[in-house]
């Protein structure tokens, strides 16, 4: 979010995606950028490795630890070694490649939906049917996140911390000036996070803190104003938890984010209430001075079809409802609903995920259940075909999302990230079957639902997100008061919090005061930290553990504190030095080291422990 102190890095002025007609590749063998060819190229190293090497690790995390790293990292890092030889510019060739990977390796991890159905003991379509239904639902969630890309990218301008890391890594690997300056900060940042990694798998003293580095770097990336939010929400969920076992709203050993979870998620949309009802009023404005504004200034990489985007919703959505009536016969009342919520909840959690890093889509899925329940719903097997549709879609419209603003940092052209993403939605829906498939089929404790058998011995597949559907689906019908009235807090809280900031936020005052003297940038930064934060901020607090939100907590301060230090000993840079752009700065630059760190190495566990089993 925008911050009076803490400026976000300028939008790209030019359209840096269009490729200069000189630009030629620096080896011969390589094909000319923009040309079949070139495409082709990427194309085919993005579906038949990048996409298979990250859906495979993807599905294996889920199965065994119950959520899943995404391949965005990986994928941008080997992406730059093909488009290497095509200097700057071959930053957006990375780009469509880790898109279209991403895709990939967002819907292999929806196998365990699969999994959930065989723990329900639901009958199982054939291949087909699935792959169909859920490469539609895949179709219809990048739409929706892409219609959402000019409100949470452009106008918002969150930071998507791991989309943020990407666009510095792409940028640094292909440009040999940003690549000298950059790369001991960088570098450094990555050796931390897969040290700390290693660390926390290799020592128990060091895995009970609960560090994780990428939650680090996460907050480094976004600062302290975002940050300190979080972990406050979490301490004073730690201090009502007593409280709340009292009068029986969790249980005695449960954690406040298992209702807190609902009080976000329900802060966020209050809050949302109050951004989407003033871009309505703005867009109603500038509807009526269209005709004395002038011409259209926004640059070609940016542009998008609206009308193509909503027919492609719309057809989209039609898809899912035909595929799920006529093919999988559900009934047509709740499949709409899901379709709905997804609206909905691929723009909660875009700003949840553009804030925190984090992508609440298991707290979606219990969300719709809930709702589900309230309307009646008791069917497991509808409400898990009806949920589903939510999952997929929060999860590759988010990531949508996230692509989006790597490209907004590079100035790629959206409508071919669009097409490549496309693509990999075709793949991801076939991978996400057969690798269910295969891992059930290889390994039949998979098979074994854990909650009817906590005594049967499972090793390494704890499959935790899976364990967290089908308890979820078997509560329907049985939504209890406290819910609702959690529910309901979290609505009251984020929409009247959201409306008093942006009365005092807009108040010229005010703003003369917080950024007219160093009293006034503690006064800004206690308001905007401590007693007027943003909802999206204090939700991410309830999303997850205590210590995580502390350790997230931990990454801001850490950037804060250098920032301002930084300050006092800045210094010009030499005649001929090379200059980092503005957004890449040494924290952004340090905690998407981080972040990149911890991804490669639980890639590359979740692989190894694969070729290990199979062997």
């Amino acid at each position: 979010m925008a911050h009076p102190a803490e400026p976000l890095p300028p939008e790209p002025s030019a359209p840096l995606s269009s490729v200069p007609e000189d630009v030629t590749p620096r080896f011969r063998f390589l094909p000319a950028v923009g040309t079949w060819k070139y495409h082709l190229l990427l194309a085919s190293v993005a579906i038949l490795f990048l996409g298979p090497l990250g859906g495979v690790a993807a599905s294996y995390m889920n199965f065994s630890l119950g959520f899943f790293v995404a391949s965005q990292v990986l994928s941008g890092i080997l992406g730059s070694v093909v488009t290497y030889g095509y200097g700057a510019e071959g930053k957006h060739g990375a780009n469509y490649m880790q898109t279209m990977a991403a895709s990939v390796a967002s819907l292999c991890a929806m196998s365990v939906l699969i999994q959930s159905m065989v723990w329900l003991g639901m009958p199982q379509p054939p291949a087909w049917q699935l792959m169909l239904f859920v490469g539609c639902v895949g179709m219809f969630g990048v739409g929706v996140g892409m219609l959402y890309t000019p409100l949470l990218v452009d106008r918002l301008q969150l930071d998507y911390p791991s989309g943020y890391a990407v666009a510095n890594i792409l940028r640094a690997l292909t440009d040999k000036r940003l690549l000298k300056a950059s790369i001991a900060k960088l570098g450094g940042g990555t050796g931390l996070g897969i040290l700390a990694a290693w660390l926390t798998e290799k020592a128990a003293s060091i895995a009970a803190l609960s560090v994780s580095s990428s939650t680090v770097g996460a907050g480094m990336v976004v600062g302290s104003r975002i940050t300190v939010p979080a972990m406050l929400m979490g301490l004073i969920g730690y201090a009502l938890t007593p409280y709340l076992q009292g009068i029986g709203w969790l249980g005695p050993n449960d954690p406040y984010r298992k209702i807190g979870f609902l009080v976000s998620l329900a802060m966020i949309c209050g809050a949302a209430l109050v951004d989407l009802a003033l871009l309505a009023v703005q867009a109603v404005d500038r509807i009526r001075g269209r005709a004395q504004a002038p011409a259209d200034t926004e640059p070609a990489w940016k542009k998008v079809n609206v009308p193509r985007l909503i027919a492609w919703v719309v057809g989209w959505g039609a898809a899912v409802v035909v595929v799920a009536t006529q093919v999988l016969h559900q009934p047509a009342g709740f499949i709409l609903f899901g379709l709905a919520l997804s609206l909905l909840f691929v723009l909660i959690n875009g700003i949840a995920y553009g804030i925190s890093d984090n992508n609440p889509i298991s707290s979606a899925f219990v969300m719709s259940v809930l709702l589900m329940s309230l309307l009646g719903l008791k069917d497991p097997l509808v409400g898990l075909m009806a949920s589903s549709i939510l999952l997929i879609s929060t999860s590759v419209g988010c990531d949508m999302q996230q692509d989006r603003s790597t490209g907004w940092r590079l100035g790629t052209n959206r409508v071919v990230q669009f097409r490549y993403q496309v693509l990999g939605i075709f793949m991801g829906a076939v991978l996400c079957v057969v690798l269910a498939r295969v891992f059930m089929g290889a390994y039949p404790v998979l098979s074994v639902n854990q909650l009817d058998h906590p005594d049967v011995k499972v090793a390494q597949w704890s499959s935790a997100m899976t364990y967290k559907f089908v308890g979820a689906i078997r509560d329907l019908g049985t939504l209890s008061a406290h819910k609702v009235t959690a529910l309901l807090v979290g609505l009251g809280i984020g929409f009247t919090l959201e409306v008093i900031r942006k009365g005092v936020r807009r108040n010229p005052a005010y703003l003369r005061f917080v950024q007219g003297s160093r009293t006034g940038f503690g006064v800004g930064w206690a308001m905007d930290s401590l007693v007027l934060a943003s909802p999206y901020a204090y939700a991410f607090g309830g999303f997850i553990a205590l210590p995580a939100a502390l350790w997230f907590g931990v990454g801001g301060v850490l950037t804060s504190v250098f920032n301002t230090v930084s300050k006092r000993f800045k210094r010009e840079p030499a005649p001929g030095e090379a200059v980092l752009p503005e957004d890449m700065s040494t924290m952004s630059l340090v905690g998407g080291g981080l972040i990149a760190g911890e991804s490669l190495f639980y890639l590359f566990v979740g692989l190894a422990g694969l070729v290990s089993l199979l062997g």
